[in-house]
Formats: structure tokens, C-alpha cells, sequence
């Protein structure tokens, strides 16, 4: 995937909008632009009141007569964890499954880019979540979306080894039954950044009638025939956005950030658009 050229394209324009704070105080790898407690060397300046004396550098006072501090520039956190969706419901398009996986790559060789190490958690069927190798996104092309398993599953029986103080990216349609606020919080738990990417197709985000059809559930193979007309579609749109309403609300208070996004428009819009408004993406 990684010589998709649209992933290159948005690998070339953007970068991953990580925060600017140190995480919970721990020496990360990956380093901000501005000052902080790494322990990488930026420049001097003159001591100002409320610095930390401990910064002091004692031979430059003895040079120059005037204190001066050294400062670092700022840590933020080492590892990126992609939680990539393969239930089912992934595979509802062609262009979802692809906008999926660029997506995923995309965020593993960004989080690289800028020195981080980026694990791919394949979330399906397997006990524990399969990870792909740190940083080597190739592997998402062979991957299929059939799992039968979904996020809230792998949670609830602990088979996701996240790590604490990770920023965390999940892609998912979030269309199975579970809970927004117990799976938020789960998600949440030990990060230092949550972003929970809702990936839809244009027809899911809003269909349109098609009169009587007979449907089938492709998580659970449960069928039944409806008649699909502006009634129908109504209702399902107001499921849906109390579904986005609940997901933002709940990020919202644990300070992480949910993002519907809309396959069919494709990477290069995606980043353009929501991706970047939420400040998951910043131009390089």
C-alpha cells in the first residue's frame, strides 16, 4: 500500500497533528517543535524567572556574566496504535475497503516519518488482535474484511494489548452493537491521544429509495425484506446521527476526537477536508 500513489501523495503534503505536550512526563522518541524536557539540545536563552534552575548552564555564566538556560525540545508520544475495523461491514464497497487500508498505511508512514513507531492492530477474529510489524504497513493489502468479531468484542474480553500513553487511531463504520460511551471509555483508557475515525460509505452516510429489496445482515447473515422509500431512510438517519451525536459527545469529555468520513470522496478529499479540520492531519 505504501506505493499507492495517492498515500504518497498525502505522505508528501501532510503530518500527523500529535499533540505538543509531554505525555503524562515519560522521555518519548518522538520529538515537537517547541521547547520542553527532551533530551535533545535545541539553543540558549536568558534565564527568565520561573525557569527551571535546573537548566542553568553554569559555564556560560561563567563566559558571559548573564544566565542563560538551556532549552530541549518537547516529547510527545513515542507510539502510534491503528486500530483498523476488518468485521464485515468494512467490505460494503469497493472503495471502502480501499479508503480503510490507505488510510491505515497512510498513518503508519507518517507516524514513521517523524521518527514514531506505528503498530497496525488487525481487529478480527483472532485472539489476541494481530499486530502488524512496527512501521511495515505492506502487509494491509492481503488482509481481508470478513471477521465476524467487531472493536466492542475485542475490548470487552481484553484481546487488545494496548499500550499506555499511545496515541490511538481507530477506523471502523461503528455500525455493530455496542455501547459509544462503555467502548469510548475502553478505547480511551491509558491513551494519550484518542482519534476515533468513522468510515462510511456515501450510500450508508445517506441513502437513497429503492423500493422493495430483500436485505441481509452481513455480520450475522440475518435477513429481511423492506421496503426502502423516504420513511424508511428517515428513521435510519435519525439512528444514525444519535449514533455520531453520542460518539462525539463521549469523545468530547474523555478529549479525544471522532471524525465521520465518507469513502467515496476519496484520500485526497478526506485529508483536505474532515481529516485536516480535526487537526488529525496538518500540511507538512
Amino acid at each position: 500500500m505504501r506505493n499507492d500513489p495517492e498515500v504518497q501523495r498525502a505522505c508528501e503534503m501532510y503530518q500527523l497533528g500529535l499533540p505538543r505536550s509531554p505525555v503524562a512526563g515519560r522521555s518519548g522518541e518522538l520529538l515537537g517543535s517547541s521547547t520542553g524536557s527532551s533530551l535533545e539540545f535545541q539553543e540558549y536563552r536568558e534565564y527568565l524567572p520561573g525557569d527551571d534552575i535546573r537548566h542553568l548552564d553554569w559555564a556560560a555564566y561563567a563566559r558571559s556574566d548573564q544566565l542563560m538556560v538551556r532549552l530541549y525540545r518537547e516529547e510527545v508520544s513515542p507510539r502510534v496504535e491503528i486500530l483498523l475495523d476488518t468485521s464485515r461491514s468494512m467490505a460494503t464497497g469497493r472503495l471502502k475497503q480501499k479508503v480503510a487500508r490507505q488510510l491505515a498505511t497512510l498513518f503508519a508512514l507518517l507516524a514513521g516519518a517523524l521518527g514514531s513507531r506505528a503498530s497496525v492492530f488487525v481487529v478480527g477474529d483472532e485472539r489476541p488482535a494481530r499486530a502488524l510489524p512496527d512501521n511495515e504497513p505492506d502487509s494491509l493489502t492481503d488482509i481481508p474484511f470478513e471477521a465476524k468479531a467487531t472493536l466492542a468484542d475485542l475490548l470487552a474480553d481484553g484481546s487488545l494489548a494496548l499500550r499506555r500513553r499511545s496515541v490511538r487511531i481507530v477506523i471502523s463504520d461503528l455500525l455493530f452493537p455496542h455501547s459509544p460511551e462503555s467502548v469510548s471509555r475502553r478505547l480511551a483508557d491509558g491513551a494519550s491521544t484518542l482519534w476515533v475515525l468513522q468510515l462510511l460509505t456515501a450510500w450508508e452516510s445517506a441513502p437513497t429509495p429503492e423500493g422493495a429489496r430483500h436485505l441481509v445482515d452481513v455480520e450475522t447473515g440475518e435477513s429481511a425484506d423492506l421496503l426502502i422509500n423516504e420513511a424508511t431512510i428517515a428513521v435510519y438517519k435519525q439512528r444514525l446521527r444519535r449514533l455520531q451525536d453520542e460518539w462525539s459527545r463521549h469523545c468530547r469529555r474523555l478529549h479525544a476526537t471522532f471524525v465521520t468520513l465518507v469513502a467515496d470522496h476519496g484520500l485526497d478529499a478526506l485529508c483536505r477536508g474532515p481529516l485536516g479540520q480535526a487537526g488529525v492531519l496538518v500540511a507538512g
